[in-house]
């Protein structure tokens, strides 16, 4: 009932050589999850700023600049100074069939000055206020927000956040033919409030 039994051969270093060997696709997946994480947290931000930033441009008389500032102090561990936008846009409806018009359009003068999604502006206030200058009294014809959706005279305020992230591991070449997902850092939420 003895059994042969073989003898123990050393095994130090074995892990050591295994971690090494594993190391490579840990990290291979580990980075853009990294990565994935950090957009994932802006959007989230952005979507809540831009949330808030509608609630208070619909519900308070404060000037625009005073919103947008206040919202931008929320944002860490965004950048909002060198990395993000904000406008703010105020639409009233021409009745079903008809363009709606832009009455008022303002964006954050602290911000990167990415361009608006909602409208165009050629010509900015140059008083501090944010505002653009060259929008008809009557207002412009827009073909974006709600269009054709709303009844004669009403208004509704659409506010724009936007965000350029920088993506640490986009497109990095880990070996073997693998590189890391090449993620988009540019960032936009609309609210329509």
């Amino acid at each position: 009932m003895n059994a042969c039994k073989l003898p123990i051969r050393r095994q130090k270093g074995v892990a050591a050589v295994e971690f090494a060997l594993v190391l490579p696709f840990l990290l291979m997946l580990a980075v853009p999850v990294f990565d994935l994480a950090r957009i994932v947290q802006g959007d989230m931000i952005l979507t809540n700023l831009s949330r808030e930033g509608a609630n208070l441009a619909s519900r308070s008389s404060q000037d625009p600049q005073t919103i947008m500032t206040a919202l931008a102090m929320t944002t860490p561990p965004l950048d909002m100074a060198n990395n993000g936008s904000m406008y703010i846009s105020k639409i009233m409806g021409n009745g079903p069939g008809k363009s709606n018009v832009i009455l008022e359009h303002y964006r954050w003068t602290k911000g990167a000055q990415q361009p608006s999604r909602v409208w165009t502006c050629n010509s900015w206030a140059t008083d501090g206020s944010g505002k653009c200058s060259n929008i008809p009294s009557a207002g412009s014809a827009i073909n974006d927000a709600m269009s054709n959706q709303l009844a004669d005279g009403e208004v509704i305020y659409v506010v724009e956040t936007l965000y350029r992230s920088t993506i640490l591991f986009a497109g990095m070449n880990l070996g073997f033919g693998a590189k890391t997902p090449q993620l988009s850092g540019n960032l936009y939420a609309k609210t329509i409030f």
